[in-house]
Parts: C-alpha cells; sequence; structure tokens
C-alpha cells in the first residue's frame, strides 16, 4: 500500500517546480509505487493501458522522469537493456545481481560492499554519496535450463 506521505511529497515537488498536478501524473506515480520490483516505461504504460487507463506513452516517460528527479524512483542502465526503475524513497540501500540470459534482477544487501565502497573512496579523496554494485552472471535458472552457458 502506497504511503501517503510519498504522494504529497511528489505534489510539494510538482509545486516547487511551478508543474501542475495531474491525474494522470498521480495514476502513474500510484502504478509506480504498487511496482514490486524494477520496470522500465513501457512495461508500466502497458500494465496501466491492462487496467483500463487512458494515459499516453509519452506521459509515462515524462511523468517517471519527473519522479526520478524528484528522489522518489531511482534510474539503472543495466548494460544495454532499457532504463529501468525501482522506488527510491525508503527504500534501503541494496545492491543487484542481473542474469545476461534472461534479464533477472536480484537485490541483495551487504555491509561488506558497504564498507568497501567507504574506504575506496576515502583512498581516494572521495566524500561518498552513494554506492550501487551490479553484478552480471547467469542465475541458476538459465544455468539450469542451459548447463553449457559460461
Amino acid at each position: 500500500m502506497q504511503k501517503p506521505d510519498i504522494k504529497s511529497f511528489f505534489h510539494e515537488y510538482l509545486r516547487r517546480n511551478n508543474l501542475r498536478i495531474t491525474p494522470e501524473r498521480i495514476e502513474v506515480l500510484d502504478a509506480a509505487m504498487a511496482s514490486k520490483s524494477h520496470f522500465d516505461a513501457d512495461q508500466l504504460f502497458l500494465h496501466l493501458k491492462k487496467k483500463g487507463s487512458k494515459v499516453s506513452r509519452a506521459t509515462v516517460y515524462n511523468t517517471l522522469e519527473k519522479l526520478r528527479d524528484s528522489g522518489i524512483l531511482v534510474q539503472y542502465r543495466f548494460e544495454e537493456r532499457l532504463a529501468k526503475y525501482e522506488v527510491a524513497l525508503n527504500n534501503q540501500p541494496h545492491h543487484h545481481l542481473i542474469c545476461r540470459s534472461c534479464g533477472t534482477i536480484e537485490e541483495f544487501i551487504d555491509k561488506r560492499v558497504d564498507r568497501m565502497a567507504r574506504d575506496a573512496a576515502a583512498f581516494m579523496n572521495h566524500d561518498l554519496q552513494d554506492a550501487i554494485l551490479h553484478i552480471y552472471g547467469i542465475c541458476p535458472a538459465c544455468r539450469k535450463k542451459h548447463p553449457s552457458q559460461p
């Protein structure tokens, strides 16, 4: 269930940037917040269409951009695939395992990775703001289907 503070946060972001609060933008926000996994703009658009929405593809893309800019969503590009989104607000920092065969994305939390990022930033005299590790490989299901695949 969507937390009401996220909707208020988005309303405030739109007001601060002199952007209109429209039912279509709120519909895209609601659908994005209801997503339980990473999604791309077309997946969200098709999901909305299946539910009978009249929201245009352009509105979905534009609203996702605003949700990203507001900090509600984070956008990733896993290899050459389409941009994927996930909820950023109220989300615990985590990392990703991405299957190169089927594209499945699994999240994990490991304090050792976080510690390594802090140490590397300190060694290079950087102020660490964020650290996300993407690990690419072949998931167990794909290995089972194609045992000869490296």
